[in-house]
């Protein structure tokens, strides 16, 4: 039986999207930050038939091991979440400042990517802007300046904004997962 992973999609549109899939929080929470941004492809247009997903830890660095990441409840934080690219590319999350799971480590927001034209699965982080540990981090101490900061998100007055582009000049550092 052939797979949608061996398969051209997106197959989005069916079971993937459900209520609540880029609420990791509520928006109206005290703490709610919004992780936005677009998905570029390799010619800098955007791309709409994509779907995102993060993982992240709480603002404390705590990894949630709570289920219910696919029937949100409104207050149980899964660190999970999914989006949809809109008509522009656009994606959007409510959800919370993911705080370092180490002492002296980085926090960010792991980021996969589902996209048309793509067999696998992308794998890439979004760090905090101005994190005194991002300098120490391991993976971003390793890249070269402008590659480091395709993962560094940018902030803005209601959260952070992280573009992502397949390919191309600003193309994103992606990460091999085993």
């Amino acid at each position: 039986m052939i797979t949608p992973g061996q398969t051209v999609g997106p197959f989005f549109g069916y079971a993937l999207p459900y209520d609540g899939d880029s609420e990791l929080v509520p928006a109206g929470r005290a703490d709610a930050i919004r992780l936005h941004g677009t998905l570029f492809d390799g010619a800098g247009e955007p791309i709409r038939e994509a779907l995102v997903e993060i993982w992240q830890p709480d603002a404390q660095g705590n990894v949630p091991r709570e289920p219910g990441s696919l029937h949100r409840d409104g207050w149980t934080f899964t660190g999970w979440g999914r989006c949809e690219a809109d008509r522009t590319g656009h994606y959007s999350f409510s959800t919370v400042l993911p705080g370092a799971t180490d002492e002296g480590r980085a926090p960010f927001f792991a980021v996969t990517v589902f996209a048309r034209g793509l067999l696998d699965r992308l794998f890439t982080r979004a760090y905090l802007p101005g994190h005194p540990a991002n300098a120490a981090d391991p993976l971003l101490s390793s890249l070269p300046a402008g590659e480091r900061d395709s993962l560094v998100a940018v902030k803005e007055p209601d959260g952070l904004r992280f573009d992502i582009h397949l390919q191309g000049e600003r193309e994103t550092v992606f990460l091999t997962h085993g």
